[in-house]
């Protein structure tokens, strides 16, 4: 009897667990999300991403050319977040470093900026009605592109100047269907600038299983200092 009853407890208690697990990882992500912007306002741009060796560290430090535009990880020690393992990543509920891709977008002028979000005070000069991140892609499935979503009615955001993600539960040996490997990931090497968002799906589901959870910062997030915008 006790058998049974352990037994028909066992899925109600790993429900529980993965329901606070996926809050959890929810909290970070806008922790982070709320770093980043607190950043830029501080410093008139957009951290690098941390690369698998900076040690948290954005890569590299203060400098428009990140090493890893897409395929980084949250630099939590340059943003000063608590809780980073002794490598200096954040990690998910699940033990999995957060990713975070950064726009690498070039403004032709005037004025000519490269990587005018990661750039010191590339955002400011170039002003917000010129701050259209192109070159980043958020679609609701796969893409056969690699700047854009190529499947009808798929499109999220087609102006993104960050993405910040979580691979979920499955991270230990990275999502292998087609639409995680969308997202950069252990068992990925896809790093071009589209990345999918959509709720979680089973093996059986026609893209595969996904439980990545995905957020992204709009260029065009403002705040008002004074009567001028400020991004």
């Amino acid at each position: 009897i006790v058998a049974l009853l352990l037994g028909g407890l066992a899925p109600t208690l790993s429900s529980q667990v993965e329901q606070r697990q996926l809050t959890e990882t929810r909290t970070q992500l806008d922790t982070v999300r709320d770093a980043l912007i607190g950043f830029t306002l501080i410093n008139g741009r957009l951290p690098c991403p941390a690369s698998g060796t900076s040690n948290g560290l954005e890569s590299p430090v203060g400098t428009g050319v990140c090493t890893n535009f897409t395929d980084g990880f949250v630099p939590a020690v340059t943003l000063g977040l608590s809780g980073t393992s002794a490598t200096g990543y954040i990690e998910d509920a699940w033990g999995n470093p957060f990713r975070y891709a950064v726009s690498s977008l070039d403004i032709v002028g005037p004025p000519i900026i490269n990587n005018v979000f990661t750039t010191p005070s590339g955002i400011s000069d170039a002003g917000i009605t010129n701050l259209n991140p192109v070159d980043l892609i958020v679609c609701s499935e796969a893409s056969a592109n690699g700047n854009s979503c190529s499947v009808a009615d798929s499109d999220l955001s087609l102006s993104t100047a960050a993405v910040i993600y979580s691979i979920g539960l499955n991270g230990s040996f990275g999502g292998t269907s087609t639409d995680e490997t969308e997202n950069p990931n252990p068992s990925s090497v896809d790093n071009d600038s589209v990345f999918v968002s959509h709720t979680p799906s089973p093996s059986s589901a026609p893209n595969g299983e996904f439980d990545d959870i995905v957020i992204w910062i709009s260029p065009n997030i403002e705040k008002i200092t004074g009567t001028s915008p400020e991004w």
